[in-house]
């Protein structure tokens, strides 16, 4: 596959896509969500496929939305449609982050602002450099956190934090978020690259399905009682029981050695 304002590299079954605008500090435009499309469905659909690794070409991760392309200019004298900007492009790229059918981990190398904040924050795993930064920029234009900002920031760090991001627009330092628990781990600069790569190949051999079938379980327990989510992990048990993984990773306990899983 060819691609302009994306890479797509996979090697021995992590699959890094890396956001390739870094004159624009990777910000999204039309033909970016388009590819970005494209690289996911092929995720989606390749069984070969372990992890994903999401990143940013450059001195940034993402910036958000690029103003200046074409969805969001004005037609005919008329303001666009900002709604049908977010229906369209960033609702389901989220949705593509959550239910993908392999763990994600957001490599996040620098600035991470407004719905590069939140597509970020939309992988399973975040580990940002020490020297990144998240930034929930949309007071600033008259607007509110989209792509899901709303609904990650007070679940990961509270309401009183989330507001207050959200409002003043303040600059998160990546150790800061890392305190707060907005992300898994902040990472010297010099480390980052490394430690990113243990831990795509550490997911890269585990047991897949069960991982993605931890993510689901977690995301659902919110909007459960205690009895449902008991009830909606015993199905998810019943179905990984079956699974050559957990037989795999019974018999290598067993034998005292290391599991060999396959994803399946």
């Amino acid at each position: 596959m060819n691609f302009e304002n994306i890479q797509f590299e996979v090697v021995d079954g992590i699959a890094r896509l890396t956001l390739n605008r870094p004159d624009k500090l990777n910000s999204f435009n039309t033909e970016m969500h388009a590819e970005l499309r494209t690289a996911l469905d092929s995720i989606q659909n390749d069984t070969s496929f372990r992890v994903l690794v999401l990143t940013g070409a450059g001195r940034a991760f993402c910036a958000g939305q690029d103003l200046a392309d074409r969805a969001m200019q004005m037609v005919d004298g008329k303001m666009p449609d900002i709604g049908n900007v977010v229906e369209a492009s960033y609702k389901p790229l989220i949705l593509r982050l959550q239910n993908l059918r392999v763990p994600t981990i957001a490599a996040v190398n620098g600035i991470a602002a407004g719905a590069g904040a939140s597509v970020a924050l939309a992988c399973d795993l975040v580990v940002a450099a020490k020297s990144a930064s998240f930034l929930q920029a949309f007071s600033k234009i008259g607007l509110i956190p989209d792509t899901g900002g709303t609904w990650f920031l007070p679940q990961r760090i509270g309401m009183a934090r989330a507001m207050g991001l959200a409002l003043l627009a303040d600059k998160l330092p990546a150790e800061k978020a890392a305190e707060w628990g907005l992300i898994w781990s902040c990472v010297e600069d010099a480390e980052f690259a490394g430690a990113v790569d243990a831990l795509a190949k550490q997911l890269s051999t585990a047991p897949t399905k069960a991982l993605v079938r931890t993510r689901q379980a977690m995301h659902a327990a919110p909007g459960h009682t205690l009895e449902q989510q008991l009830s909606f992990e015993g199905s998810f048990m019943r179905e990984l029981g079956w699974s050559p993984d957990y037989a795999e990773g019974v018999a290598a306990f067993m034998e005292k050695r290391a599991p060999k899983f396959t994803g399946e």
